[in-house]
């Protein structure tokens, strides 16, 4: 059994509805849809739920919506009439428009895309339709109820052989419809997979499954055939963002592999995450490269503070009163640095240093900003001697010095702290050491 989920580019227009069904249709098993919204066909274009987000903005300002809403329903009435569908969406926009009117909540505006867009897909395909907001569970504080919404899917689902289960939204326990956070439809097709114990969750997007290294940098990066999830989780952190982090949880928990597919590409097999991989799947020493500029490096230097019991618990004290997650710790006997984000220290940048002074007395406290930092992740590093000597190797053959190294005991992954202007080069360094030699 097989759940799809189609993001908003595979269903941006009547044409790519067309690739959608030929995609459903090739594959027998392929028993429940997870749509999203339509999105942009083409550069200047609006996502409809960008539209929905619009309308409830001029509402709650008492600002007239209507001909944006008829925008909206334009796009549908344009893809409907395309695919030769008879549809009347007049009594849906009503009821779109009244509840607006009446202070619907901006979640309620924004579901109303995928909403629309799964009636539209499940007419189309001939499949059943489910709303959503009757399967996906949501305490009233907005957060997934994760083993309440899988019975859900599971009953309901039990009896109804094909169906089309909108993405992003579902209802809390109150009846209100609440959403998850952009491009949560991933997370929605993980639920549904989860809740159906299928054999492969498909995510069908506009990109053919995951590259090795940000094609903006390596223009002919290859293609990752297999990768876990523990990579995936390594890779997304650090900016690798194919598909929505949170979506690999349900799936993870139940052994179910998650395939990266391209709806404008449906013959080649892109990229599969499994729990688990073993060596022999990996063509490379490492599987991947990514990672993000705007951190900084804040130095805290004591003589003795190694002897000093709550030494660092008291320094990351100072960061937790004003809200500031920390992202690594690299340390010496005298030296403890605390990696951060420069957007979030910024705000709060002298009134920390007062706090470490106040908590900890150091002898120095420094701020080295304008840092980037690189994880190169794979699961053939671990019996692969010398992938350290070789990775420090490639970026100082460039001119580049590394700032911070980390590696955890699990060998997974090495990340190392550079100067942001030397950010793309460490990247393409890294890259052709471990690929194209």
């Amino acid at each position: 059994m097989i759940v799809a989920k189609f993001g908003g580019s595979s269903l941006a227009d009547a044409s790519q509805f067309i690739k959608v069904k030929d995609i459903v249709l090739s594959h027998h098993d392929r028993k429940y849809i997870v749509p999203s919204a339509p999105g942009k066909r083409g550069a200047g274009d609006d996502k409809i739920t960008d539209l929905l987000y619009a309308c409830h903005q001029a509402a709650a300002s008492g600002k007239s919506f209507r001909h944006v809403l008829e925008r909206i329903r334009a796009r549908y009435i344009e893809i409907a009439e395309e695919l030769q569908i008879e549809m009347d969406f007049d009594p849906e926009f009503a009821k779109i428009e009244e509840a607006l009117k009446n202070g619907a909540s901006r979640e309620y505006a924004a579901s109303r895309g995928e909403y629309l867009n799964g009636k539209l897909l499940a007419q189309y395909l001939g499949y059943e339709f489910v709303d959503a907001a009757e399967v996906v569970r949501f305490t009233v504080e907005g957060r997934l109820m994760e083993e309440e919404t899988n019975a859900l899917i599971a009953k309901k689902l039990k009896m109804i052989p094909r169906a089309v289960i909108p993405g992003f939204y579902g209802a809390d326990t109150e009846g209100r419809v609440r959403t998850f956070s952009r491009g949560g439809s991933d997370v929605s097709g993980a639920l549904v997979a989860r809740a159906v114990n299928a054999d492969v969750y498909e995510n069908w997007t506009d990109v053919t499954g995951f590259c090795m290294a940000d094609p903006r940098i390596v223009p002919d990066a290859q293609y990752i055939a297999t990768i876990t999830y523990r990579e995936l989780r390594e890779l997304s952190y650090m900016g690798a963002t194919v598909l929505h982090e949170d979506a690999v949880f349900p799936v993870r928990k139940a052994g179910i592999p998650t395939n990266i597919r391209n709806t404008n590409d449906p013959k080649h097999p892109g990229t599969m995450i499994k729990a688990s991989a073993g060596q022999d799947d990996a063509s490379h020493t490492i599987t991947g490269i990514a990672g993000h500029k705007g951190f900084c490096i804040v130095s805290i230097e004591k003589d003795m503070m190694n002897a000093e019991l709550g030494f660092g618990r008291r320094v990351l004290q100072a960061f937790e009163e004003f809200n500031i997650n920390f992202e690594h710790l690299p340390t010496g006997i005298d030296t403890m640095c605390v990696v951060v984000h420069e957007k979030e220290l910024n705000p709060h940048r002298e009134e920390v240093i007062q706090r470490i002074c106040e908590l900890v007395n150091p002898d120095q406290v420094t701020v080295h900003e304008h840092l980037a930092l690189i994880a190169t992740v794979g699961r053939g590093m671990v019996r692969n001697f010398g992938t350290a000597a070789r990775l420090f190797t490639a970026i100082s053959s460039q001119g580049i010095s590394i700032r911070t190294i980390d590696q955890g005991s699990s060998e997974l992954n090495i990340i190392v702290g550079v100067d942001e202007d030397d950010f793309e080069g460490a990247v393409k360094a890294i890259y052709d050491t471990f690929v194209r030699m």
